[in-house]
């Protein structure tokens, strides 16, 4: 008789009454295989299957040594801890499984060859991100749009809560647009396979760790996308998601023990509170609440104290960078984990991939209460977070601010000088990724009241500054709408699928508006492509005036001026002031559209504009 789990959860009741779930005697073992010559010697095994812990195990291959065998409360469960010596070879070994007066169970474990020719290339402020919801981007294979046997099947392009058939072969069929607009790294959201009964097209439900969803391919061709962008020079990020799982997770249909998620008497969520973390006077309770409390009744909160998940976890983030290829990591709700964890989890990654990057969504407000999850420990969090950057909310509510709100010593565009101004809190600021909106968030375009000036001076602000930008899937387009709910920022991109009456992939298929955008994105993200200026150069910002920010981007070769002008109304600065950036250069260039300035002692910015400005000697 099969546990009734999914119900216990989704009625928030505890415990691990009633039967364990039947399974096959060997169902699974994870990590399926590994690869010799690994920096970490320790690899510890997850193996699934009816009563397994009744069994004795051996193995015998030269440099694996078997050290220890966890049973744990499920008897369907075993974890073994393997120790892989410098010395093994690659190669295959048989794991058994015996049992007196049973059939001996065998499985045949493979050490794999290092791809010693490929490292992580690691995502850094020399690159422009570009985040993809792969249900909504492209269908390139509908063969796979309605997999038999998994729980949702449904397909409707006209609702944004069923699935649309977007899928990695899509993807690969439009690394030329993407290439052409200046792109150099993916995010896609996650890829894993979600087999829940509803909603499923966002990823964040994830009910395996080593397979990709069906829905969007195989873990063959996720691999193949990621050999065809790097062939291009691309790089790939891999969204992933410590904080929970799926409700229908095997490992909660049939759980290892009751503590492998963070249990209540009944169901209770996050109170999405950050403050608890760092508040000197928060009680316990509250504390508690922000990291354990569930995000919803279809997403187990994940005990990661538990050294089995957080094994189970870690290991899995590194197979996939081995057997894939992965350039980068972004770490959904990064505050809701346990903080000791992802400091040892960052440790293994650097000391695995040092040349792999990795940045944590922090949806937080206060620029304290963000960089309190970075680094160095730079505010005095009493140990090192080991996370080297962060998804800087704090510069898009700056950008909010700057593009909406009214003129005051505080507030428009001072916002947005103060915030940069605070990047002394941070170890390296430039590991940050900036962005104006994402699957979360309203589409900016709509943030700005469709207004294009403000839209592309965002934008403008956006490739320009300090950090790693990033760009949301259709932002060259202007997608718009807010996320009330969220899926209306989670629309097709058109001409991703088959008999699409517009194609806005191409130029003849989207409107002169449009491309007319699309060539402005272009322009700037190739030009900051082709100009490390714009990627590592230092920046000098001024004190904002009459509501007109300039800020600098240099190195000993060029030197970048960006006014922005965020009144209603043109506005002349007279440039005197900006002496120290600007003496030694008498002539400019308009970067967008390469017309020479006719004087650089003074410059008129339209409204609601931002001008990028080459100075010439």
């Amino acid at each position: 008789m099969r546990l009734k789990r999914l119900l216990l959860l989704l009625i928030g009741v505890t415990g691990m009454t009633g039967v364990f779930a039947q399974q096959p005697p060997l169902e699974r073992v994870e990590p399926a295989f590994w690869w010799a010559g690994m920096k970490n010697p320790a690899l510890q095994l997850m193996v699934h299957g009816e009563k397994i812990a009744t069994r004795t195990v051996t193995l015998d291959y030269p440099g694996v040594t078997l050290k220890q065998v966890h049973q744990v409360e499920n008897p369907n469960y075993l974890f073994l801890d393997l120790e892989i010596s410098p010395t093994a070879l690659p190669g295959t070994f048989l794991i058994r499984f015996s049992k007196k007066g049973q059939k001996e169970l065998k499985y045949t474990y493979e050490l794999k060859a290092r791809n010693t020719a490929q490292k992580p290339l690691g995502v850094t402020n020399k690159d422009l991100i570009y985040l993809i919801m792969p249900d909504r981007f492209a269908n390139g294979d509908p063969g796979n749009d309605i997999v038999k046997g998994m729980q949702e099947t449904s397909l409707n392009r006209d609702s944004m809560y069923y699935r649309h058939g977007g899928d990695l072969q899509g993807i690969m069929d439009h690394l030329d647009y993407l290439q052409d607009l200046g792109v150099t790294a993916l995010w896609l959201n996650p890829v894993l396979e979600n087999d829940q009964p509803t909603t499923s097209y966002h990823g964040y439900a994830q009910t395996e760790n080593y397979k990709i969803d069906r829905r969007y391919g195989s873990n063959e061709l996720y691999k193949q996308l990621i050999d065809a962008m790097h062939k291009r020079g691309m790089k790939m990020i891999k969204d992933l998601i410590h904080n929970h799982i799926g409700s229908q997770h095997w490992t909660i249909r049939d759980m290892p023990s009751k503590d492998w998620v963070h249990q209540w008497p009944v169901f209770t969520r996050s109170n999405f509170r950050d403050q608890t973390l760092f508040d000197p006077y928060a009680a316990q309770v509250d504390k508690t609440l922000m990291t354990d409390g569930w995000f919803d009744t279809h997403m187990p909160d994940l005990n990661q104290q538990n050294p089995y998940v957080r094994n189970y976890l870690t290991q899995s983030h590194i197979w996939w960078v081995e057997y894939a290829g992965i350039d980068g990591f972004r770490l959904d709700t990064y505050s809701y984990n346990d903080a000791e964890y992802m400091a040892e989890w960052g440790r293994a990654m650097k000391l695995e991939y040092p040349s792999l990057t990795f940045f944590g969504e922090t949806f937080v407000k206060g620029i304290p209460n963000q960089v309190f999850f970075t680094q160095g420990n730079t505010v005095n969090r009493g140990f090192d977070t080991e996370l080297p950057g962060v998804t800087d909310f704090q510069c898009l509510w700056a950008m909010n601010e700057t593009m909406n709100g009214k003129p005051g010593w505080d507030d428009g565009v001072n916002r947005l000088y103060t915030t940069i101004a605070s990047d002394f809190v941070y170890q390296d600021p430039t590991r940050n990724v900036v962005f104006l909106d994402n699957h979360d968030l309203s589409r900016y375009y709509s943030v700005v009241g469709e207004n294009m000036d403000k839209y592309k001076s965002a934008l403008t602000w956006l490739l320009t500054t300090r950090g790693i930008p990033q760009l949301y899937y259709g932002a060259e387009l202007a997608m718009k709408n807010f996320s009330n709910p969220d899926g209306l920022v989670r629309e097709d991109f058109k001409g991703g699928w088959p008999g699409d009456k517009e194609n806005k992939f191409t130029a003849g298929g989207r409107t002169a508006k449009e491309n007319d955008l699309f060539n402005y994105i272009r322009t700037l993200a190739n030009y900051r492509k082709n100009n490390d200026v714009l990627q590592t150069g230092k920046l000098m910002q001024y004190v904002p005036e009459n509501n007109v920010y300039v800020y600098f981007r240099y190195n000993s070769d060029k030197t970048i001026m960006i006014i922005m002008n965020t009144n209603d109304k043109e506005q002349t600065i007279s440039t005197g002031r900006y002496a120290e950036r600007m003496g030694g250069f008498s002539k400019a260039v308009n970067v967008i559209g390469g017309t020479p300035l006719p004087a650089i002692d003074s410059i008129t910015v339209p409204a609601n504009t931002t001008l990028v400005i080459a100075l010439l000697k």
